[in-house]
């Protein structure tokens, strides 16, 4: 009998050192708190010695673990349940309230977009959090208050998960490495480095998997440069090479991220300007397209970065058709640019980049169309399949920025719908850029936490597969920037005192990016209650379910998941808070 307690206790150590090791129960560092100012959230510190920790726990059979983040301080707070039973009767199927969206119809031959609403412009309020655009407050609200029953539906909502019907498959979560970014990072210490890479890529961080990197500058460059500059009008590119951004700056981020990282860092890299001789204004900003006889040369030019970057074991898994295509044609942008009308784009991605890189040993590297704003995309991809239908076959999916996010996300929807081949991906998202934001960087801005969700939500309910944020890191005004183009970031990186400060942004980019692996898909959820509430639900590759909900208001929500016919969980959604519960169904 006490050798065989005693093999029980040496079994149950070996199971709690393997549970440590994988970070079961490892324990969390807090969020080393910062006031960031009247109404805002809070900021968290981290610098040398210490940052906050989060690690992913795996729940067991029947129940779930939930992750919450507020407005009132929390961040990634774990809570724990258990899947609940009740008879069946309970859960009569009255059909869904809330029917799965008829597509936008599309007409890709005349570019025209049916069932359009008007897009909303609202100026926002940067200087007060108090003016958030939620509806909280709103008339139908306070006038039902004081009605218990008619309280009752407007702050219980009732969802019902769909596992078996499936859509898109998810590649991840990341953000950029510009020129700004690496600059912004060189300026710490170099344990302070670590602790900034880790808390993006690590295991105990937010794990980024997916990563933006300019081909050369972009605006969020000390000053404006291209590959190639010399010799003029050299079309085989003799002189192609890559540049001290490239060697001290960009690539040294990436593989610092590449070694912390538990999954593969897909990388995604987009031209802003060719070298200016191959531009009609030979400048590197204003209106502008490609002469006609350096199609060829502007092809190899992608080709060119992508071996160069190989050799340092940089593998590009996707590039972009040329950064925000109109900004070339428009006669306000001021920073680095290339135009493409619809026909042109169509004709060089046939003739010229298409062959170009599926030709090569690169050939498994993704061509992703267009890289601008919703509300171009059909009207490009209509232009480009009218000049070149060719075209559509080289690429590889669809590159989406997300300041004209005004417009109905359903037009993603509509697109995934005429090009079911092709996948989806959001390569551009920054608070801060719009003409109305009087303050660039606003310290630990909820709303822009709640943007950012409200945003990824959208996209990836209508059949986008991964989100990439913009400026990893940004100095306290939200540059460098060549241009004064100044926006906020996720973290700001304040060198005199060697510490970095993640914004709420940060957290809601984790909510996503920790808890939904690649692999994972998203599954059917419908709304089954008059009341609502932002949300998306994935599979994971072992069968766990995740659900990613944002309460906006400044009430809490009930919300009742049911995950089949009569098995459910229970979530109070505090005001102003987002929440990711991964279930063990």
């Amino acid at each position: 009998m006490a050798i065989s307690v005693n093999m029980r206790w040496i079994a149950a150590t070996v199971v709690l050192c393997s549970l440590l090791a994988v970070g079961q129960f490892a324990e969390d560092k807090p969020c080393e708190r910062r006031r960031a100012g009247l109404f805002r959230s809070i900021v968290c510190v981290c610098n040398s010695t210490y940052c906050d920790t989060i690690t992913r726990e795996n729940p067991a059979r029947g129940t779930y673990v939930v992750y919450t983040s507020t407005h009132g301080g929390k961040r990634f707070e774990k809570s724990y349940g258990t899947i609940k039973t009740l008879p069946e009767q309970r859960f009569d199927d009255p059909g869904d309230l809330e029917p799965e969206p008829e597509p936008i119809q599309m007409d890709f031959g005349a570019g025209e977009l049916k069932n359009l609403p008007d897009p909303p412009f609202k100026q926002e309020n940067d200087d007060n959090e108090e003016d958030e655009d939620d509806d909280e407050d709103s008339e139908e609200f306070k006038r039902v208050a004081d009605r218990p029953e008619l309280y009752d539906i407007l702050t219980n909502v009732v969802l019902r998960i769909y596992p078996s019907t499936r859509y898109q498959v998810i590649e991840g979560f990341g953000g950029s490495v510009t020129d700004a970014a690496a600059i912004n990072w060189r300026t710490l210490s170099e344990a302070t480095q670590e602790t900034f890479i880790q808390t993006y890529f690590g295991p105990e961080g937010i794990e980024y998997n997916m990563i933006r990197v300019p081909i050369a500058g972009c605006d969020f460059s000390e000053y404006p440069y291209t590959y190639a500059e010399s010799p003029w009008n050299d079309a085989t590119l003799s002189n192609f090479s890559l540049t001290h951004h490239d060697f001290f700056l960009k690539l040294p981020m990436i593989k610092r991220a590449q070694s912390v990282a538990p999954d593969e860092i897909k990388i995604t890299a987009s031209t802003w300007s060719p070298p200016i001789w191959m531009k009609t204004n030979e400048a590197i900003t204003g209106f502008a397209q490609l002469k006609r006889e350096y199609y060829q040369a502007f092809a190899d030019y992608h080709l060119r970065f992508i071996e160069e970057y190989d050799r340092f074991d940089v593998k590009i898994w996707a590039i972009t058709t040329t950064n925000e295509p109109i900004n070339g044609i428009v006669p306000f942008v001021q920073f680095n640019s290339l135009g493409w009308f619809p026909h042109q784009l169509g004709r060089w991605l046939a003739d010229n980049l298409g062959p170009t890189i599926k030709n090569s040993r690169f050939n498994q590297t993704k061509i992703l169309a267009i890289d601008d704003q919703r509300y171009l995309l059909p009207v490009y991809l209509a232009g480009m399949e009218l000049a070149a239908p060719e075209s559509i076959d080289y690429m590889d999916g669809v590159a989406v920025h997300w300041y004209g996010n005004f417009f109905p996300p359903q037009i993603l929807s509509a697109i995934q719908n005429r090009y079911p081949d092709k996948i989806l991906l959001a390569t551009e998202a920054c608070e801060g850029s719009m003409p109305w934001n009087l303050d660039k960087v606003i310290l630990g801005s909820w709303r822009r936490a709640g943007t950012y969700v409200k945003s990824i939500l959208q996209d990836l309910n209508n059949h986008v597969v991964g989100w990439i944020d913009w400026n990893l890191c940004l100095d306290p005004i939200g540059g460098p920037n060549w241009v004064d183009n100044f926006v906020d970031s996720p973290i700001l990186v304040y060198k005199d005192r060697d510490e970095f400060i993640k914004q709420p942004m940060f957290y809601a980019m984790g909510h996503f990016s920790k808890f939904i692996p690649r692999g994972s898909r998203r599954v059917r959820v419908s709304r089954r209650s008059i009341a609502s509430i932002e949300n998306v639900a994935v599979r994971k590759p072992n069968g766990n379910l995740v659900v990613v909900m944002q309460n906006r208001r400044r009430r809490p929500m009930n919300v009742e998941i049911r995950i089949s016919s009569s098995r459910y969980i229970d979530i109070i959604m505090e005001p102003r808070s987002i929440k990711t519960i991964e279930i063990n169904p």
